[in-house]
């Protein structure tokens, strides 16, 4: 990824949903290099709460999570009008096609199994972030 490419979402802000710490800080390092803004929560009931006060302009959003799964969590974003329209990417280690297609049909933009490379999550982000 150039740099003039990431200078186009630079200053946009992402929060990244995810309850292991490495990860959080993995991709807010990779995302903060790009100019972007990283938020992070550890569960989806954070996520819906920061999602809903700060509206982050996409959602890294993992699955497998204590309180509230991932699923929960599009499904609950999706269906509010504050953040219906946020883009969100769901994160997994469990790269089942059932799992993708879950994740799809709740809203979901996209989906990127774990274990990631932090530069071609870095250009999804970025890809979708320039969408109109």
């Amino acid at each position: 990824m150039t740099i003039p490419e990431a200078a186009e979402v630079a200053g946009k802000k992402v929060l990244v949903v995810d309850d292991e710490r490495f990860v959080r800080e993995l991709i807010k390092i990779k995302l903060g290099r790009c100019g972007l803004v990283v938020m992070e929560a550890t569960n989806g009931l954070e996520a819906i709460e920061m999602a809903q006060a700060l509206r982050p302009d996409m959602i890294l959003l993992d699955v497998m999570m204590p309180k509230m799964n991932g699923f929960e969590a599009c499904e609950k974003l999706k269906s509010n009008p504050t953040t219906a329209r946020i883009p969100i990417v769901m994160l997994t280690a469990r790269g089942e096609q059932a799992n993708h297609e879950k994740g799809i049909s709740l809203g979901a933009t996209d989906y990127m199994n774990k274990p990631f490379s932090p530069q071609k999550l870095a250009e999804l982000v970025i890809e979708i972030l320039k969408r109109p």
